[in-house]
């Protein structure tokens, strides 16, 4: 009589191994399909405007700030290095596209050296980052 009860619990045992299967399948979907954004990693004041409008897909940004300094990926970047840096940024995601953040108080040539620099890349579509106007 014992001998059924405990053959009994074993075929009542659920199997989940299928669903640990099924788990492990959409993590490793989801971690390859993620788009990372690099953070400029310092925060700026953008200027208003009027025809600001949202863009999709944007994986980096370059922040300037109002002492001229550029940064990207929360590093200090001068202007020498920067192409290497987009170029490798952006060959880890060609769809995105570049944001520049440029500080209200930034000088203007500051910010057309860095979009010089990221046409030269070969980076097709770039982004000012402004405030909406009230």
């Amino acid at each position: 009589m014992r001998e059924d009860t405990d053959h009994q619990e074993e075929e009542m045992e659920i199997n989940m191994t299928p669903m640990l299967d099924i788990v492990f399948i959409m993590l490793i979907f989801f971690i390859v399909t993620a788009s990372f954004i690099k953070e400029a990693g310092v925060n700026v004041q953008k200027p208003k405007a009027v025809t600001a409008e949202k863009k999709d897909q944007a994986s980096i940004l370059i922040a300037i700030t109002d002492k001229d300094e550029i940064w990207i990926n929360k590093h200090k970047v001068d202007l020498k290095s920067l192409r290497t840096n987009i170029e490798k940024l952006h060959a880890e995601n060609p769809k995105g596209t570049i944001v520049v953040q440029a500080d209200k108080n930034a000088k203007a040539g500051t910010m057309l050296a860095v979009t010089e620099v990221v046409n030269a890349a070969g980076v097709p579509s770039v982004a000012i980052a402004t405030e909406e106007k009230q």
